[in-house]
């Protein structure tokens, strides 16, 4: 099964519980699991000692479980449990639990799998997934086998315990995306990967590495009880070093094709802190020199590391893999933290088809790339994803492979997947060119929340720029779905494919490049000639590919709008006040493209749509004021227009009398008196200079009527009854095309049964 791959749920939880009666102590000093440190001569670090402590579970119940009881131990910050033979699994439990370095607090029980495959020929012990589970100094462990009792656990169990160890690292590269460092708990849970069968022999002298068997894992292995701790291969509880490796001759490493993708950020082996020194032998290489796909694994730890932390991680799994299994070196060609950092796994070159360790029956055509983290109920941060995107399309891309596409793969093994799909040695079998693990293993890897982001990755890696939309055309008005403007716009646009994917967006005016923005621009500016344009805005994907958005209709254009009708007052019926005349503000702009809108600026401000032409407002009596109104296109093209005059209040005193008036008192008539006449005929008359002209009267349910007479003229009847008692209501107006002299003449009618009227003076506009 692939190194990181996961076939059941696995839960880790950083809450503890204080335990005390500890037994057995080893103690080494330090915090493990931070990066920082000195830097040698030429920028380049020194390598970081990794240290792996061991101590051996004790067999009970006739070999069918195991246990290492409570102990102090040195500071670590991975551990997984290891077994003598390499080709043994096991069919139960295997659960640890660590006291965290510094608070005392115990964990909950975390269970590891079991099942670790062969993850290189000549691999000197089997085992678990290496669980990151932060800086610990004490542990217990329990192991129980899940077949019966005739079932034994495999023999020479052990805890291996790795310090990352500190140092300083280089090459890191900021996220592309900010990711939250503290984390709810996660799934956690690995196995570990076979070679592929079908692996031809090094390119060094060493002999060709086989796996025989099924992928799928073989029945639980009949042994003897757990062997003793003088068994050969079981390590006594100490610091345990791995042998030297003799170096094999020298590899000839083949080309490193150019990529239609560009490479994306990397931190190298030594950036990471590796220390070669574990494991010296030459890598080997893609048979054919050509990667065909790229499988996506997760590696199945904790998600709670922090972004620091990752090289630590790394480093962690790359001394496991070979310090503590006796791989030749890290499984996974590329691994990625959850904050978008991507490492140099496997050596070889970055840039050439080195043969991994990843995906048994496959790792000759394949590379992989590994999350770390588990990602069975949540899918990776998408600053991760996005990295996995990029180193995707970049290997892909050194041998033409579409990675939106499908390939055919040539089984080393015969096989089962995931969803239950067999084959035989030498099946030819489609794959998409990104798939997860579990397409050619029987493993949960990646995990199903990752899982279901493949098809995006997919599109993220090889384009065409996603979701991309024209959210605004902005320096331009609009009108239905036409946009105006005087020349200048700025275009906004939003897509789903991340910035870091897309080479450039182009906007275009009439199929043509106005102007270039960079991948992570989202708007660009351009200037129209007059007339009408076509504006689009086109994204050109890293791969080449190029998506368009909907095109939007923009019309350049100059010309002002025009009043046809300039603005005008006129008084208008209703509630006279001195500081408070009636009136009414007309008005009538147009526009040879789009009208949109007119603003009263002065006295007072207001805005008006297209379509409207008057407003009723007040204006204060005896005082000259100024009506001025701008009208507005969408292009922003302007024009202005005014109005001035002023309401002038005529008291019925100053009217020409004839019949009989008398004078009424009250603070609700216009200048505190009113005249109020029941005799038929009698009359009031004003003149004076203006173009509008209002009678303001008191109003009743006895009042009676009057006749109007303009300019000599009668012109209308007017009853002044009323159901509620009015006072100083404008009842009659009267406007003029222009200011002139003008006579209005009010004659009592002498209605029958309600004769008199009560007038409060005459108001008009100069």
């Amino acid at each position: 099964m692939g190194w990181g791959c996961v076939t059941r749920r696995r839960i880790w939880v950083t809450a503890a519980t204080a335990v005390a009666g500890l037994a057995g102590v080893l103690v080494l000093q330090g915090v493990t699991g931070t990066d920082e440190g000195p830097v040698v001569a030429g920028g380049k670090p020194d390598p970081v000692k990794v240290k792996a402590e061991t101590a051996e579970l004790t067999s009970e119940d006739g070999g069918r479980s195991a246990s290492l009881v409570r102990r102090d131990t040195g500071p670590f910050s991975m551990l997984g449990v290891t077994w003598t033979d390499p080709g043994a699994h096991i069919a139960g439990t295997v659960e640890a639990r660590t006291r965290a370095s510094g608070s005392g607090q115990w964990s909950p029980w975390l269970r590891l799998d079991g099942d670790s495959g062969q993850g290189e020929s000549g691999a000197a012990r089997g085992g678990t997934e290496p669980a990151w589970v932060g800086p610990s100094d004490a542990v217990e462990v329990r192991v129980r086998s899940g077949k019966g009792a005739s079932a034994a656990l495999p023999a020479g169990l052990r805890l291996d315990m790795v310090d990352p160890g500190t140092g300083k690292v280089t090459g890191m590269e900021p996220a592309a995306f900010s990711v939250e460092e503290s984390e709810p708990p996660t799934p956690t849970g690995t196995a570990a990967e076979p070679s592929d069968p079908a692996s031809p022999p090094s390119l060094a002298s060493s002999p060709e590495e086989t796996v025989s068997g099924s992928p799928t894992p073989p029945p639980p292995v009949s042994a003897s009880p757990t062997a003793s701790p003088t068994n050969s291969g079981t390590p006594s509880p100490s610091v345990s070093v791995s042998a030297p490796v003799s170096p094999t001759a020298t590899v000839t490493a083949p080309p490193a094709p150019p990529s239609t993708a560009p490479k994306p950020p990397i931190v190298d082996r030594a950036g990471w802190g590796a220390d070669e020194s574990i494991s010296p032998e030459e890598p080997e290489y893609l048979p054919g020199g050509k990667i065909k796909a790229v499988v996506v694994h997760h590696t199945a730890e904790s998600n709670t590391y922090t972004c620091a932390q990752g090289p630590a991680v790394v480093r962690g799994i790359y001394a496991y893999h070979v310090q503590q299994l006796g791989w030749k070196d890290v499984g996974y060609n590329f691994l990625v933290d959850k904050c978008g950092t991507v490492y140099e796994g496997r050596k070889g070159g970055l840039d050439r088809p080195v043969l991994g360790a990843h995906a048994y029956g496959f790792n000759t055509e394949t590379t992989g790339i590994s999350v770390l983290g588990t990602y069975t109920d949540t899918a990776p941060p998408q600053a991760a994803m996005v990295s996995v995107a990029r180193v995707a399309a970049w290997k892909l891309g050194q041998y033409g492979v579409d990675p939106t596409g499908t390939t055919t793969l040539t089984a080393g093994d015969s096989g089962r997947s995931y969803t239950g799909k067999t084959w035989a040695k030498g099946a030819q079998l489609s794959f998409p060119t990104i798939h997860g693990h579990r397409d050619g293993y029987n493993t949960q890897c990646p995990g199903d929340a990752f899982y279901n982001q493949l098809a995006t990755i997919r599109s993220w890696a090889g384009g065409p720029v996603a979701g991309l939309t024209l959210k605004s055309v902005t320096g331009a008005g609009v009108s239905g779905t036409t946009h105006y403007t005087k020349s200048a716009v700025t275009v906004s646009w939003s897509a789903t494919t991340p910035a870091a994917l897309v080479k450039q967006y182009e906007l275009l005016v009439d199929g043509k490049v106005a102007a270039t923005a960079a991948g992570s621009a989202t708007s660009a500016k351009a200037n129209l000639a007059i007339g009408s344009h076509k504006v689009a805005v086109r994204a050109v994907h890293q791969s080449g590919r190029t998506s368009t958005t909907t095109t939007a209709t923009v019309v350049a254009e100059t010309t002002a709008p025009t009043f046809g009708t300039k603005p005008s007052l006129a008084l208008k019926a209703g509630t006279v006040n001195t500081a408070a005349v009636p009136v009414t503000l007309s008005w009538k702009a147009t526009d040879t493209a789009a009208l949109k809108e007119v603003r009263l600026t002065a006295p007072v401000a207001r805005t008006y749509g297209p379509t409207t032409y008057s407003a009723a407002h007040t204006a204060k009596s005896g005082a000259a004021s100024a009506w001025s109104m701008t009208a507005y296109d969408q292009a922003g093209n302007s024009a202005t227009a005014s109005v001035s005059a002023t309401p002038v209040i005529l008291q019925e005193t100053s009217a020409v009398r004839s019949g009989t008036w008398t004078t009424k008192s009250s603070s609700s008539y216009l200048g505190g008196k009113s005249y109020s006449s029941s005799t038929k005929n009698a009359s009031l008359t004003w003149t004076f200079t203006g173009k509008s002209a209002a009678w303001v009267v008191s109003r009743a349910a006895t009042s009676g009527q009057a006749y109007v007479y303009v300019d000599g003229v009668k012109t209308a009847t007017v009853d002044l009854k009323s159901a509620t008692t009015k006072y100083r209501d404008a009842i009659w107006t009267k406007t003029w095309t222009a200011s002139a002299r003008h006579t209005v003449k009010i004659v009592v009618v002498g209605t029958t049964g309600r004769p008199a009227i009560t007038t409060d003076g005459l108001v008009y506009l100069k």
